[in-house]
């Protein structure tokens, strides 16, 4: 089975005070990217980068494009060969192997498994004006995460949406789940935070520094 790694990278680093792409950023002395593509590399046959337009000189750089998801189709169209895929947001550089070989294993057949964390803090739902409506039950609620496995036939139907549709998703599982497929829960560790801010960027590189 072709396993392909897909990396969004086309944040733009304004949040986090970067003077580039965030993806570009530097963190524990490298790229911020290139931590999410060495851990991909172990799981996975080839990976591909959806890089802002005129960022794509590298091999398996591809142009992102205007959404998430639709650098994410623009990076599947790259790897016809591809039968599974692993999508993974470069703002997430805490990757470990092992959580994308558990993803990779979850996986069900005609339907994707993703990374998420249990929600530790309690969760109201409030109105347009702030009062709050209900207080939800945290037990059967998870935070969200990447990497995202799906079988690539099964991503590259939800991802034939209109553009509008693709910029409104906030993750692919979204559009998978709205094709009609199952999408299981992998539990993750909070570690695998997405880096938006410097403080978030200061915190990774704590966190690296432990690990070496």
């Amino acid at each position: 089975m072709s396993i392909v790694g897909i990396v969004p990278a086309g944040g733009s680093g304004v949040r986090l005070g970067a003077r580039g792409p965030k993806a570009f950023a530097v963190l524990g002395g490298r790229c911020m990217l290139e931590w999410s593509v060495e851990v991909l590399a172990g799981a996975c046959d080839r990976v591909v980068v959806a890089v802002p337009p005129g960022h794509d000189r590298e091999p398996d750089w591809v142009a992102g494009g205007p959404s998430r998801s639709a650098s994410v189709r623009n990076a599947l169209d790259a790897v016809p060969e591809a039968q599974l895929v692993v999508v993974h947001d470069a703002a997430r550089p805490l990757l470990t192997l092992d959580l994308v070989r558990r993803c990779i294993a979850a996986a069900p057949d005609g339907g994707g498994a993703i990374a998420a964390a249990p929600v530790t803090d309690t969760v109201k739902e409030a109105d347009s004006s702030g009062r709050v409506v209900r207080t939800l039950d945290r037990a059967s609620l998870w935070s969200i995460q990447t990497p995202q496995v799906f079988g690539a036939d099964i991503l590259r139907g939800a991802l034939a949406v209109d553009d509008a549709t693709l910029a409104a998703a906030t993750d692919d599982a979204s559009l998978v789940e709205a094709a009609g497929h199952t999408v299981v829960v992998v539990e993750a560790s909070a570690e695998n935070f997405k880096v938006t801010t410097a403080a978030d960027l200061r915190r990774a590189e704590g966190i690296l520094a432990n690990r070496c």
